[in-house]
């Protein structure tokens, strides 16, 4: 028999029936419904739902981080405001560099209080600008901070490059001889480790770009005028300028409490070093102890449980002081042979 001709109202599917009138699949139709059966995946985090509350938090929180950073950055490259009277006269007396002195206008302790003559007068030696100011203007550039009618302003302090160092180191004909501050955030700390670093020869300092404080005018103020004399470099990534110094042939060598040796059985410092510190009661990080060549401790009674990061540095930069002054490398000389 011939094919019937298709008519009006006759359906033009393919699909065939069996001898009982049930329709039989369709030649064809086998992925009709795949869409359907196929599953929507894991349901994602509550973070990652758009319109869930957990998700509109995430994305606050993530927002203030951005402006916090921005923040950080804008303080960074803006002056900073020193305020109050005995900090404005030690840093005027430390010679931190300075752009000009704030003198709140009608305040009548200004002519008989004896440090706001002494800052008037340090300031004038310097030639710093005097600038005068309303007491309800300063309140607003102070941002309601305690200033008692004067203010110091402090520029941007300009950081090396941590290769910078290691140019620095050769041409003074010693071997090098670095600091690294593993995310110290009090400046006083960073300060005094600047002194020490100056007191004993060390060619610089390396601070990390995050977490960790920079040179304020309160580190400047606490070095008593050593951070003039020995460059602060910033690293972005710590571990990565450990490693670049390491590459450079410097000995990497962390101090901790819990380190493999103690100070003195250390023999390699009048060669290269960089001596790393780590922060106030978290010490060294994971990925900085990893760059460490070798972990020392300074032995210190049981009952004591720690040192100032400060004062641990100044003890062990002095111990590299006394080897490589028995050795001569103070001075470039090769060290002596044992």
């Amino acid at each position: 028999m011939g094919a019937e001709p298709l008519m009006a109202g006759n359906s033009q599917r393919r699909g065939r029936s069996d001898g009982a009138g049930k329709k039989r699949a369709t030649a064809g139709t086998g992925g009709k419904n795949r869409r359907s059966l196929v599953g929507r995946g894991a349901t994602p985090p509550a973070e990652a739902r758009p319109g869930h509350p957990a998700q509109r938090k995430a994305a606050a929180e993530a927002h203030a981080r951005s402006e916090r950073a921005r923040a950080r950055a804008r303080s960074e490259e803006s002056p900073e405001l020193l305020l109050g009277r005995n900090p404005v006269v030690e840093a005027l007396r430390a010679r931190i560099p300075a752009n000009a002195l704030y003198v709140v206008t009608g305040d009548n302790q200004r002519l008989t209080d004896e440090r706001i003559t002494e800052a008037l007068a340090l300031a004038a030696d310097r030639g710093l600008p005097l600038l005068e100011v309303g007491k309800a203007e300063f309140d607003r550039m102070s941002q309601g901070a305690l200033h008692q009618g004067i203010g110091l302003q402090v520029p941007p302090y300009d950081y090396a490059h941590p290769d910078d160092l290691l140019d620095l180191a050769h041409d003074s004909g010693r071997p090098p001889l670095l600091v690294a501050l593993d995310g110290v955030t009090d400046p006083r700390n960073l300060g005094a480790v600047v002194r020490s670093a100056a007191a004993f020869d060390a060619h610089g300092v390396v601070v990390p770009q995050r977490r960790a404080v920079g040179m304020t005018a309160s580190a400047w103020r606490t070095s008593a005028g050593a951070a003039a004399r020995i460059p602060v470099a910033r690293a972005v990534n710590l571990p990565r300028a450990l490693g670049s110094y390491q590459d450079a042939g410097l000995q990497t060598v962390g101090l901790a409490g819990e380190g493999d040796i103690e100070l003195h059985e250390y023999d390699g410092f009048a060669d290269a070093v960089a001596l790393v510190v780590g922060a106030e009661g978290t010490g060294l990080s994971r990925l900085v102890r990893e760059k460490c060549d070798v972990v020392v401790r300074i032995p210190i009674d049981r009952d004591t449980e720690s040192l100032n990061v400060s004062v641990a540095a100044g003890i062990a930069l002095y111990q590299v002081a006394m080897v490589r002054r028995s050795s001569g490398a103070h001075r470039g000389q090769e060290p002596s042979p044992s």
